[in-house]
């Protein structure tokens, strides 16, 4: 295991325990309470800053393999990313979460394309792919399942 994984591993281990203990947090409180409607901004906002980031890890590999044909669609998707997560830490909190989980189920979709070479798969080692894919699938649920709750 390179240092690399387990570097992956345990800061993106801790920002899905810190996401799941916040949403936790949230599904907790009865539907009407003020303070829902607060956990739930604070639950889109936290999974917008983490579309950001993963969105920017692949600009950053796109980057870093410049040569490779391709990598300016990655780029043009992750700024795609980066507007969404920007755009909707304005929105009502329930439309936010609505729209941050098809993104991230999105997103599950550009790593399976980038598995398929659809998108270069050069640019990015077969296991962040998977292991990607699998947790935008998990974030899509953690944002969505608030909103089923109302």
């Amino acid at each position: 295991m390179s240092e690399t994984l387990r570097a992956i591993i345990v800061g993106f281990g801790a920002l899905g325990v810190a996401l799941i203990w916040q949403a936790w947090q949230l599904i907790r409180l009865e539907t009407m309470s003020p303070n829902r409607l607060i956990s739930e901004l604070r639950l889109a906002q936290f999974s917008a800053l983490l579309l950001a980031l993963t969105g920017g890890i692949y600009m950053g590999l796109a980057i870093a393999h410049e040569q490779t044909a391709g990598t300016g669609l990655d780029i043009a998707i992750a700024i795609g990313f980066f507007v969404i997560a920007a755009v909707v830490t304005n929105w009502e909190p329930t439309q936010a979460l609505t729209v941050l989980a098809l993104a991230w189920g999105a997103h599950s979709i550009v790593d399976l394309a980038h598995m398929m070479n659809y998108l270069p798969s050069a640019i990015v080692p077969s296991w962040y792919s998977t292991g990607c894919a699998i947790a935008d699938v998990g974030i899509a649920a953690i944002c969505y399942f608030p909103v089923l709750r109302r």
